[in-house]
């Protein structure tokens, strides 16, 4: 299996971080798992991460919704801003606790790979590898169940 180079959560709940990084860490699917609290805080991480050519820079993000500072919306329309954005091959998923059809709705107009409902388990992680990083995972099963 090969590792992605960096994946990076955001969510302002410090448990979900918690357990969400334990279970990636579990599961050795990065080389580099990064945290932010925020969306602000998230894009400031990206700034530093990814401005220049670096294997910091995530190729996966799980992006909360609901935050405060600046929400998951309010993150992914500056990060569309970024100048580096549309050479980077970034798949962003957003988690959630409510799939609201306007949720959905906005989220389809934003460059989203998809949503996810809370909480993250080890079976949503390997579809999205198997979805969106197929060399990650190779061919068979490589992330065993929670």
């Amino acid at each position: 299996m090969n590792k992605l180079s960096s994946i990076l959560l955001i969510d302002d709940d410090k448990t979900t971080n918690f357990l969400n990084e334990l279970m990636l860490r579990k599961l050795d699917v990065a080389d580099r798992l990064l945290v932010a609290l925020n969306g602000r805080e998230a894009l400031e991480m990206l700034q530093e991460h990814c401005a220049a050519v670096s294997p910091s820079c995530p190729v996966l993000i799980f992006l909360d919704i609901n935050m405060p500072v600046m929400n998951g919306f309010e993150f992914l329309d500056s990060y569309s801003q970024l100048p580096w954005v549309k050479h980077r091959a970034t798949v962003i998923v957003m988690l959630t606790t409510s799939l609201h059809s306007r949720d959905l709705h906005r989220a389809q107009q934003l460059p989203v790979a998809g949503f996810v409902s809370k909480p993250l388990t080890a079976e949503k992680v390997e579809t999205i590898l198997r979805q969106h990083f197929p060399d990650a995972v190779g061919g068979s099963s490589s992330v065993a169940p929670s």
